[in-house]
């Protein structure tokens, strides 16, 4: 009895052994694309920082004539398939966006209250299957980093903008 125990108790050390190398093995190769994946991270947030700096800059350092026409015509992107959502600053108008973010900002404007995406979704008249309300909220967070829109707790409207200089409510009219 007293070698058959041994016996067993060896062979369960073997197997959990085992399970221990094969685990440190995954552990090392999910390590491994850890470390690409937080790479290729890391390049696409400092081309993303660098895209929205030039994007400031070029509104913010333009001469006179550049910054009219930046703050008047609206901008068509250069590359097909890509919305330039500049970030806000005083003085910038709405016109600076692709339309269909620009209805979003009238839909909020005229609402005079925050409304969650699907609200939003149904008063622009877009559809309110909940595949579409999703992109859509996807657009109207992109508004709320950039500065056009405020969120708070899933409601979304324009943000309250003091005098200071750091500007009025987008113009959207």
């Amino acid at each position: 009895m007293m070698g058959s125990l041994i016996d067993e108790l060896q062979r369960r050390e073997a197997a959990a052994r085992e399970e221990a190398d094969e685990l440190r093995g995954r552990i090392e190769q999910l390590t491994e694309r850890l470390a690409r994946v937080e790479e290729r991270l890391s390049r696409l947030v400092i081309a993303r920082e660098t895209v929205d700096e030039v994007l400031s800059e070029a509104g913010a350092d333009a001469p006179p004539a550049v910054e009219r026409e930046l703050t008047t015509r609206p901008r068509r992107s250069p590359v097909i398939g890509v919305v330039m959502v500049p970030p806000w600053r005083a003085g910038l108008e709405v016109s600076v966006l692709p339309q269909e973010y620009r209805d979003l900002l009238e839909v909020a404007e005229d609402a005079g209250r925050p409304l969650r995406a699907a609200q939003i979704a149904a008063a622009a008249g877009l559809s309110t299957d909940r595949g579409k309300v999703e992109t859509l909220r996807s657009k109207l967070k992109r508004l709320t980093e950039r500065g056009w829109l405020a969120e708070d707790a899933g409601l979304f409207a324009l943000p309250a903008r003091d005098g200071d200089g750091a500007g009025m409510r987008p113009k959207t009219g």
